[in-house]
């Protein structure tokens, strides 16, 4: 099982270093950004999906969500619930 660290806090987001964040959202266990680029990244408890990765693996680094690319998307717009993730996309 992965460990992951939940903080109650504010905390700085360990991103790669050429990403610019046009959107950030957080939700209860994960959280989303959304870059400059249309990329989506996410990270955090994944145990339903939400993180949007093909599986239920939680991660505490900032992975980049491929199915997006693979289909020519570009993410506009992130809004995380609990155990959701919603993204607006353009074609």
């Amino acid at each position: 099982a992965a460990f992951i660290s939940i903080q109650a806090f504010p905390a700085l987001l360990d991103l790669p270093q050429d990403l610019e964040v046009r959107a950030v959202s957080c939700g209860s266990r994960h959280t989303a950004v959304v870059t400059r680029g249309g990329e989506l990244y996410t990270w955090g408890w994944g145990k339903y999906g939400q993180l949007g990765h093909g599986d239920n693996a939680s991660s505490d680094q900032a992975r980049r969500v491929e199915r997006l690319v693979a289909e020519g998307l570009l993410a506009e717009e992130v809004v995380c619930g609990p155990w959701t993730t919603y993204v607006r996309v353009l074609e």
